[in-house]
């Protein structure tokens, strides 16, 4: 595929007014300038964040809550208008990033939003277990299907093979690429649902897919590693949980490839999206919608693309026994892993 076809959201995004964004810019301001010394993780420092994300409008805060119970059929929510600061160039290392008050007003903000949605946390497999993480082009890495390339990134859920997924992540973009090309598409499976007839989901219910474990988890990029065997679709009919990445997913069975096929077609062709442009922010239902990346070309000058991606789970103590230090999940495998051995892979 060589791009997608999408719906454009912007029209049903919310959006921020000067003032709006002037009151959280403050409140991000003041957060960095008490919190300066910590390290995103401290305790004190996230529930300050909490306290402070009353200054979000009513508006915004009473959006974030539907949709963090009920959730929408897109599986996606956007907004505009947020506060993004003064800008360093764009990182051209992203295994070196760049200390949160670098960015201190986006970082702020964006941390805000995840709190009403549920506790920021991030994998130590991952961007150094950043809690906020930079999503830019990196120079050689261009046809990687991670969030360092730039070629067309397929659909998927947000770390899909990994035993606790994030249940919501955020995209706030600081710049947008040169061409105004790049979009995000989001794919809900309500959306999808009334497109699959009852054999294929019967099937996307069954234990016939594995997903391969991203290279940054496996830290080991000769091998791979996949999920034990896993259904794709599970729990009520009417609203079910979704986990696929069309990259990773391997079906084990004809029916279930002809399935994933199904289910593939089907997403392609509802899709929404749109171009973010500095100050918008879009959230994804990890647990109910995939999204991907059109392509786009990287100039690696200073000015390229750059987004900023946090995680959130609606409750810690659900993964209480894997964090170590503050909220970073404890690596999956490690390197005495027998999935690990030549077999394996």
């Amino acid at each position: 595929m060589k791009d997608f076809r999408y719906t454009d959201t912007r029209a049903a995004g919310i959006p921020l007014n000067q003032e709006e964004s002037r009151q959280i810019e403050q409140a991000a301001q003041r957060l960095a300038r008490e919190y300066a010394e910590c390290s995103l993780h401290d305790t004190d420092l996230l529930h300050a964040v909490e306290i402070a994300a009353s200054v979000l409008p009513t508006t915004v805060r009473r959006a974030l809550i539907a949709f963090r119970d009920e959730g929408n059929t897109a599986g996606c929510l956007l907004l505009t208008g947020l506060p993004v600061g003064t800008l360093p160039p764009t990182p051209d290392d992203v295994d070196k990033e760049p200390v949160w008050t670098d960015v201190p007003v986006a970082t702020m903000s964006q941390l805000m939003v995840m709190s009403v949605l549920g506790r920021s946390f991030s994998y130590s497999d991952e961007k150094s277990g950043n809690l906020v993480q930079d999503v830019c082009p990196k120079k050689g890495a261009e046809e990687r299907q991670e969030n360092s390339g730039s070629v067309l990134l397929e659909l998927h859920t947000e770390d899909g093979f990994h035993p606790s997924p994030p249940h919501f992540l955020s995209l706030i973009c600081l710049r947008e690429d040169y061409d105004r090309v790049a979009a995000t598409v989001t794919s809900g499976i309500l959306d999808v649902l009334p497109h699959l007839d009852a054999d294929t989901v019967g099937v996307l219910r069954r234990p016939e897919f594995r997903t391969r474990f991203s290279t940054s988890f496996v830290r080991n990029e000769s091998a791979q590693v996949l999920t034990d065997p896993m259904p794709l679709l599970t729990g009520p009919e009417e609203n079910p949980q979704l986990r696929v990445d069309f990259h990773g997913t391997v079906p084990s069975t004809p029916r279930a490839h002809a399935a994933l096929d199904r289910l593939k077609q089907a997403m392609l062709a509802t899709l929404r999206g749109t171009v973010l442009r500095p100050g918008d922010l879009i959230i994804v239902d990890n647990r109910r919608a995939v999204h991907g990346r059109s392509g786009f070309t990287p100039r690696y000058d200073g000015g390229d693309r750059w987004l900023r991606r946090s995680f959130a789970l609606t409750d810690l103590r659900s993964v209480s026994d894997q964090l170590t230090e503050g909220r970073i999940h404890r690596p999956v495998v490690t390197p005495d892993d027998p999935r690990l051995s030549p077999a394996a892979a």
